[in-house]
C-alpha cells in the first residue's frame, strides 16, 4: 500500500499544476515520511527538492526584461517638402509640405465633409475637388497614399 500511494505523489509535481498544489504535496511528504519507513522517506526527499526548484525558475524569468526600444528616426524622404498639383492645392493648399502631412490634411478634409462611406468605413466618396485627385468617384484608405503620390513633385 505504501508504494501505491508514493508513486502518484513522485507524478504531481511533474506535472504543470499550480504552485499551490504543488506547496501541498511538498508539506504532505513529511507526514508520510513519519508513518514510513527511512527507505521510502529517501525516496519522497528529492521530489521536495524538485518542487523547490521548480518554484525558483519561473521568478528569474520575470525577473528578466527587454531593454526599451530606441524611438525611429523618420525617413528624411518621407520629410522632404513638396509640391502639390493644381487639383491637390485645391483640397490641401498650395504651400509645400512632406508626404505624411499631405494625407493627414486629406483626412481633415474627408472627416469634416463626411465623405467616409457609411456602410463601409474604409472607402471614401469622392466630390468634386476629391474627383479630380483620385480619377474616381470612389476609393478605399490604401488607394489613397498611391494615388497622392501622383499629384507631388
Amino acid at each position: 500500500m505504501a508504494t501505491a500511494k508514493k508513486a502518484p505523489a513522485k507524478k504531481a509535481p511533474a506535472k504543470a499544476a499550480p504552485a499551490a498544489k504543488k506547496v501541498v504535496a511538498a508539506k504532505a511528504a513529511p507526514a508520510k515520511k513519519v508513518a514510513a519507513a527511512k527507505p521510502a522517506a529517501k525516496k519522497a526527499a528529492p521530489a521536495a527538492k524538485k518542487v523547490v526548484a521548480k518554484k525558483a525558475a519561473p521568478a528569474k524569468k520575470v525577473a528578466a526584461k527587454k531593454a526599451p526600444a530606441k524611438k525611429r528616426t523618420p525617413n528624411a524622404a518621407f520629410m522632404k517638402a513638396m509640391t502639390p498639383s493644381a487639383a491637390l492645392a485645391a483640397v490641401i493648399g498650395a504651400t509645400p509640405v512632406p508626404r505624411t502631412e499631405v494625407v493627414s490634411k486629406l483626412w481633415v478634409y474627408i472627416k469634416k465633409h463626411g465623405l467616409q462611406d457609411a456602410a463601409n468605413k474604409r472607402n471614401i466618396n469622392a466630390d468634386d475637388k476629391l474627383k479630380g485627385v483620385f480619377g474616381k468617384a470612389q476609393v478605399t484608405m490604401f488607394e489613397l497614399a498611391g494615388l497622392i503620390g501622383k499629384h507631388l513633385k
